[in-house]
């Protein structure tokens, strides 16, 4: 029986799944809040499901941008996360509107909340994506022992 130790972050796991993972916990936290209010243990805002969508997208953002290290073929993953991502984004603002009954102008900040995590997500894959490439550069790259340089030394 062999132990394989591979880390989470060394799988490739496709970008639609992680949206759908991420669009059940939208589900699921939205639902349990529902449940809390309803149970009277704890007043829960009615623009909770806006928050909860804004940090599910925010947690995509993320674990999707460090996934990204891990794929054989950067573009196609690209384009398979954006998607993925514009999906997310506009699925779990449909549960947060159908929860909230609140539409995102009327959830206050949360629009520019949106609009934020939308332009960090891109900026975290342009930042992993020039990781990327710096590190295949090192990699291709032959480490050679440095030079020595005679220096003429004035006397």
């Amino acid at each position: 029986m062999s132990t394989q130790n591979e880390s989470l972050f060394g799988k490739s796991i496709d970008p639609i799944v992680q949206a759908g993972v991420a669009l059940a916990g939208v589900l699921v936290f939205i639902l349990v809040s529902k449940l809390v209010h309803l149970s009277g243990a704890i007043e829960v805002p009615a623009r909770f499901p806006w928050m909860t969508s804004a940090a599910f997208m925010l947690l995509f953002a993320l674990f999707n941008s460090v996934f990204s290290l891990s794929s054989e073929n950067m573009m196609k993953y690209w384009g398979r996360s954006v998607y993925s991502f514009m999906g997310l984004a506009f699925g779990a603002g449909l549960l947060a509107y159908l929860f909230s009954s609140l539409s995102i102008s009327e959830a206050g900040s949360y629009k520019w909340i949106y609009m934020v995590v939308s332009f960090g997500y891109l900026v975290f894959l342009s930042m992993m994506a020039t990781m990327r490439k710096v590190v295949e550069f090192a990699q291709k790259e032959e480490w050679n022992q440095p030079r020595i340089r005679n220096r003429k030394s004035k006397k």
